[in-house]
């Protein structure tokens, strides 16, 4: 049955909302939607990962690099590489890819 990525993408109060759309061994995609606040935290996974931001605008730190993404923008997020969301805008919507890592 198809569904539709912005389906209820209300973002929420504060911080993001990961939701899972298809996991398999090795694989795992996800939606994120985002709310302008947010928690500066630092991520390091893993796990490669693949992002698309479909919906808004960002500011990323990734590996000390400070890197903007507008709607339709994607980039790749190697394995083990710190990375922080510093500013995103209300009701932005990733779609994630999580490759390997023990995803």
């Amino acid at each position: 049955m198809p569904q539709n990525i912005f389906h209820q993408s209300s973002p929420p109060a504060t911080g993001e909302r990961f939701e899972p759309l298809h996991t398999q061994p090795g694989l795992l995609i996800e939606r994120i939607i985002s709310s302008p606040r947010i928690a500066h935290t630092e991520y390091i996974q893993p796990q490669d990962e693949w992002v698309l931001l479909l919906q808004g605008e960002a500011r990323l730190d990734v590996a000390g690099k400070t890197t903007a993404l507008q709607s339709g923008d994607y980039l790749f997020i190697p394995a083990l590489t710190p990375h922080t969301v510093l500013e995103v805008s209300d009701g932005a919507i990733w779609l994630a890819v999580h490759i390997g890592g023990g995803v």
